[in-house]
Formats: C-alpha cells, structure tokens, sequence
C-alpha cells in the first residue's frame, strides 16, 4: 500500500517554459456541464483562460473537449512526479518544467470542467513491480467519485499482470496507460502478451508513450511496438504525444494498423517545435489520418497554459472539421460518450 514511486514521470518533449501563473478554477460541477456559451458555466466572473478555452471549443460547434491524457493519481504519488520535474530529471531531458497547475485535486478536477472537458482521464504508471494492482484500486475509486473521469487502469510485466489487468477491465476499466519510458520495460515483454491480448480482446484503448522524447529509454521507439501489433493487430493503441520525435514511423504504425491512434500532448507546442519539431512534410498523412488523432495536453503537469495546446493546434490551419474531430468527435465515439 505504500509502495510509490521515488522519481516517477511523465516527460513529453515539453513545451515552452512558463512561470506558474494564478489560473482560474471555480466551483466544481458535474459531468457534461458545458453548454455552447462560452460562459455559461458560473455566477461568478470567468478567468480569462477559461474564457478562451471555451471560446475555443464553441467557436467550432462542440459541447465541450474531451481530453484522452490527464494525469491524476494518489497525491504523495503526484508530488514525487512535481519533486521530479523541479529537480530536472533525465527523463525530462533536463529541461526546466514549472507546473502550471500545481494545485490540489478538488480544484484541479474543477477548472477542467470549468474549462469545458467533457470527459478526461487519470493516467498513472508504475515504474517497478508491485504497484500496479494499488494505483488501480486508487484509481477505481477515483473514477466511482469523479464521473467524469474516464476509468483509467495500468499495468507493469510481472507475475500475474494479466489477472490484475483482468479484475480492472471486469471492474469498469475504458482505458489503460503504459509508459515503456519511465517503466523501462519492453512493451514486446512474453510476461505481457496475455495482457495484450486481452485488451485486444475487449477492445479497450490503451494510451502508451513509446516515442523516445523528450530523452530515449532502452525501450522507446517504434520497434518495440510494431513487435506488439505485429502479434496483436487489432489493440486498440492510442501513441501518446504522437510518437514525438519519431512521428512519421508512428503515423505510418496508424496507417498500417487501423485501431492505433494517436493523441496530441505537447505536439506543436512551442518548446516541443524547437527541440523536437513536426515535420511539415508530414502534415498531409496527420490530416488524413483525421479519424484517429486525440486531443491530449498533459494536464496538470504543464509548462505553459492549457490554451496553448489548444491555439498550438489551431495555428496547423488544418480546418474546423479536423479540429472537431480531434478535440472531440473521435474520442467521444471511441469511447461512447
């Protein structure tokens, strides 16, 4: 039960940095409390964030975001990843990482819905043996208070992974997280095929960084995975960060496997573009592959605003119908919302 991580992470390619800045969380509501006003959330006066969040999601015609990666896990948990982000970790590139929204859980949860996210997730991980089947008790309970939190399970290659893997889908799982950077695990594991199998079986998503940003792990990379759908090629795997900074070897895993997506955390952000930029060459295959990009920010652990990500996007002058898609639709039909 007290088994946690010492220096657990999360590191994306990360963004410009930002200085910590107030931000604008209100009361919290229910799920699914986004109108099509911009502010029609609160009695009281909206933060300009907010503000333009909701701008952003109702100028195109949406009833709110959905958000395929936020992390959210037991909080002695969560302050180890900040120690770990402030203290300019190898994983994060030793690259400087103020969290913008270093805040407590209750008023985290509130601004996401204040910001218009319909449904978001609690990405955990567990970076050694013996922690996995407690982050999915925490995070089971997590789920059964914030019904908006999409049910978020994990998993590690140990003895008995499949039955713990098994007890959280059977318990109301939709999606799982695995981090093959911090875990430093192969993703190609034997101790693991079952698992995959499994979830390809029950057609749950599985949001997995891979890419070897914003530092490289004897694991990261396209390789690995290709090995995974190679033996199971209807997985439901959602690449995070777009696989950055391979992503044209992820777009083409997505256009050679028709159940891989891929989710947007951190691409295109400032910071990222300077250190690990978007091929522009590679813009037509991300608009063709329009039905299964995510929208992903990383949240709370950011660098820079949550808008930034969202104005990151826009700025590719991909079209609104691009932009629907990716800040909603395909996550609301994946996962039945």
């Amino acid at each position: 039960m007290n088994d946690h991580p010492s220096a657990p992470v999360d590191p994306a390619g990360c963004a410009q940095a930002a200085p910590n800045r107030p931000h604008d969380a209100r009361s919290p509501r229910g799920p699914n409390s986004a109108t099509n006003s911009p502010d029609a959330l609160s009695d009281e006066p909206l933060g300009e964030e907010t503000r333009e969040v909701r701008r952003f999601w109702s100028r195109l015609g949406l009833p709110g975001l959905v958000d395929v990666h936020t992390h959210f896990m037991p909080e002695r948990v969560l302050h180890k990843v900040w120690d770990y982000f402030d203290s300019l970790g190898p994983l994060t590139g030793g690259r400087e990482w103020p969290i913008t929204y270093r805040t407590e859980e209750a008023e985290r949860t509130s601004l996401l819905r204040e910001f218009g996210i319909r449904a978001f997730t609690a990405m955990l991980y567990p970076h050694k043996p013996g922690m996995a089947r407690w982050l999915n008790g925490w995070s089971a309970d997590f789920a059964r208070r914030t019904p908006d939190c999409l049910h978020t399970a994990t998993f590690y290659p140990e003895p008995g992974v499949e039955t713990y893997v098994r007890e959280a889908v059977e318990s109301g799982a939709r999606v799982f997280k695995a981090h093959v950077q911090v875990g430093a695990y192969d993703p190609a594991d034997e101790l693991l095929q079952q698992t995959w199998g499994l979830l390809a079986e029950a057609r749950i998503p599985v949001v997995i960084h891979c890419g070897s940003g914003p530092a490289p792990g004897k694991h990261t990379g396209p390789k690995p995975i290709a090995r995974v759908l190679a033996r199971h090629p209807r997985l439901r795997l959602i690449v995070a960060h777009l696989g950055m900074p391979e992503y044209e070897e992820f777009l083409g895993l997505a256009e050679q496997f028709e159940e891989v997506r891929l989710d947007t955390t951190m691409a295109f952000t400032d910071f990222a573009e300077g250190l690990m930029p978007f091929p522009r060459r590679a813009l037509p295959r991300l608009t063709g592959l329009g039905d299964r990009i995510l929208l992903g920010s990383d949240f709370p652990n950011l660098p820079y605003p949550y808008v930034h990500q969202l104005h990151a996007l826009e700025r590719l002058d991909l079209g609104e119908e691009w932009l629907r898609a990716v800040c909603h639709d395909n996550a609301a039909e994946l996962f039945g919302l």
